[in-house]
């Protein structure tokens, strides 16, 4: 006798499967951000209590342990004084993002001028201003900042206005465009339709347009700043020793970069991960930017 099979069941068209449960890794993107973030916000520590951070004082000799390689005691090292290389970067924050800042800070004031005179000023102010910022980079920004050091002198103010000086004209050509594109737009000749006096569409309508996009242009100009004094203080043209600076360590170790080589390398790193970590900042923020506007 043959025994017959239950039929199978029948699903039911009108009842979903259950989903499932699929784990979201984190994004790579989201990863970067929030490293990116770490470090600059452990730069930002050190840059606002140097002391915390750092276990040694910066400044302190001990000629018996020159050239000490990097252990428990001393995390980086020690250079050719005995000093302790860990503690003398933890300080050196301040003085490299007080320079980055404030050279950022001269080449935006500068830059705000020439590009609201060449945006806004006329045809002849347009002119003269394009003739100035063809003037300016026609000299290379590291040059033009060696120059203006030699003719006033090594100081940090002297790092940050030739710094500043140096990269200002790429600034001024961004605020002239923008300006430019803002003011002919649809937005502003609709304002202007509107019977809006002049002043009240600059102050409420172009100016805030305009100057959108340099709220990401100061993150990356502080990178920009910073690695530019590194490069005057490597080249001997920036804040003296024994003055805890990144530059001014990576000139002081070049000349042993056989014999210790953290004395270059800790300094050296520090200024490219705190650089790409602006770097990376900056994207996203003109990301968000961009996403906003669009919206």
């Amino acid at each position: 006798m043959t025994t017959l099979a239950p039929p199978a069941p029948v699903a039911d068209p009108q009842v979903a499967p259950a989903p499932r449960r699929v784990r979201r890794r984190p994004a790579a993107g989201s990863l970067g951000l929030v490293a990116a973030g770490t470090v600059v916000g452990v730069v930002l520590l050190a840059a606002l209590v140097p002391d915390l951070l750092a276990p040694q004082d910066p400044l302190e000799i001990s000629l018996s342990e020159s050239f000490a390689p990097p252990s428990a005691e001393h995390l980086f090292g020690t250079d050719q004084s005995g000093r302790d290389v860990f503690s003398r970067v933890i300080h050196g924050a301040r003085q490299s993002l007080v320079i980055g800042l404030g050279a950022t800070a001269i080449g935006l004031l500068g830059a705000l001028v020439l590009g609201l005179l060449g945006g806004l000023g006329g045809r002849i102010a347009d002119g003269v201003v394009t003739r100035v910022i063809e003037v300016l980079y026609a000299f290379p920004g590291i040059l033009l900042a060696l120059i203006l050091i030699a003719v006033y002198g090594n100081s940090a103010l002297t790092q940050m206005v030739a710094v500043g000086i140096a990269t200002m004209p790429g600034y001024a050509r961004m605020v002239r465009g923008q300006l430019l594109v803002v003011r002919g737009s649809a937005y502003v000749e609709a304002a202007r339709a509107l019977g809006h006096p002049p002043l009240r569409i600059l102050v409420r309508t172009i100016l805030p347009n305009a100057f959108r996009p340099l709220t990401v242009l100061i993150t990356l100009g502080i990178g920009q700043a910073i690695v530019w004094a590194a490069a005057l203080g490597f080249l001997g043209m920036g804040v003296q020793p024994p003055t805890a600076e990144w530059g001014a360590m990576l000139n002081a170790g070049r000349n042993y970069i056989q014999q210790a080589w953290w004395m270059d390398f800790f300094p050296g790193i520090t200024i490219v991960l705190f650089t790409l970590s602006l770097t990376v900042l900056g994207r996203h923020l003109q990301r968000a930017t961009d996403a906003g506007a669009r919206r």
